[in-house]
């Protein structure tokens, strides 16, 4: 389904909130209860951030071992087969909306980030891991393998297309021509909380603006309507996670989602960065048309006969039968 085959106008929703930390039951209560919130709002589709449940492991950027919130957070990490992923299913299928969240996926207690997109119809839809950890994420997460990361974009009922991506997969320049070939309409931007920029050594593109430069800058590149998410930190957070004193998460804030173009441009108000709320925004399917009429990165715009993307996407699994 493409965005000309739908309606040609959709209420979307961004969600701007702290995660229940550390507690997986409380995390899948919070969700079920924003979904029903952006479902009664008229929302078709709503968005949630990365790792959304169960929280962001915030501490991995202030030390790499620590055994007691790591065991925590293996335990309280969701698994794709659970009565947890049933609840959200059905809250999705009961209120009649798409819901794409992120989360730490348990697998047999490994963990990986993962996202899933949920149809209106209480189907998964899409289920998939981040493509490679992030420096410090390397020291909990593993990577993805193959469809499992790859397969990212899906028709997701009533709405169009609807793809996701994690974080820093956002200066993926392979992975996002990837997706882009899928033909998105609506782009999931999923981030855990960030803060500005503090005129330290620290990297700008590690922050609110930086962030939000490369999900308008992916709007732009593939002409969909991009859902930038972001988590906030409470103090409550930060002595949970003890980041107090390190170099990120450790001051309450670090919302910034915003709803986005396919030309770039802000379609939504900026909230404070403190402050829990959804975000919500009637798009018109058609802007999507005029952006593609001037470029069509995946399309009319583009010269395979010069320059192509190959792919590998059979997933590498760690028992498998020697072809003969």
């Amino acid at each position: 389904m493409t965005a000309a085959e739908t309606k040609s106008t959709v209420r979307v929703a961004v969600t701007q909130a702290e995660p229940e930390w550390l507690e997986l039951d409380k995390s899948v209560e919070k969700t079920l209860r924003l979904i029903k919130e952006a479902a009664e709002n008229g929302a078709k589709l709503v968005a949630f951030p990365e790792c959304w449940i169960t929280g962001y492991p915030a501490w991995i950027w202030s030390r790499p071992v620590d055994f007691a919130l790591t065991a925590a957070y293996i335990k309280n990490s969701l698994k794709v087969n659970s009565p947890q992923m049933e609840l959200i299913r059905a809250c999705a299928e009961e209120n009649k909306i798409n819901v794409c969240f992120g989360f730490s996926e348990n697998d047999n207690d490994s963990l990986y980030i993962a996202q899933a997109t949920i149809g209106s119809d209480g189907e998964i839809k899409m289920l998939r891991r981040k493509l490679k950890p992030t420096h410090m994420e390397r020291t909990i997460f593993g990577d993805a393998s193959g469809k499992n990361c790859l397969k990212n974009v899906v028709d997701a009922p009533g709405v169009g297309r609807v793809g996701a991506l994690a974080c820093w997969e956002h200066i993926q320049p392979l992975l996002k021509y990837h997706t882009v070939l899928q033909k998105e309409d609506f782009h999931i931007a999923a981030w855990p909380p960030v803060s500005p920029h503090d005129g330290g050594p620290g990297l700008w593109s590690m922050t609110t603006d930086g962030v939000r430069a490369l999900s308008q800058t992916y709007a732009i590149e593939s002409q969909s309507f991009v859902l930038h998410t972001t988590a906030l930190i409470t103090q409550k957070g930060i002595d949970r996670m003890g980041t107090t004193g390190g170099p990120l998460m450790s001051t309450p804030g670090g919302g910034n989602s915003a709803i986005i173009g396919p030309d770039g441009r802000k379609l939504s108000e900026d909230i404070p960065e403190t402050e829990e709320r959804i975000l919500y925004a009637d798009v018109n399917l058609d802007d999507i048309l005029h952006a593609k009429g001037f470029v069509d990165v995946g399309g009319h715009y583009s010269r395979p006969d010069m320059l192509w993307l190959g792919v590998d996407d059979k997933e590498k699994k760690h028992l498998r039968a020697l072809e003969e």
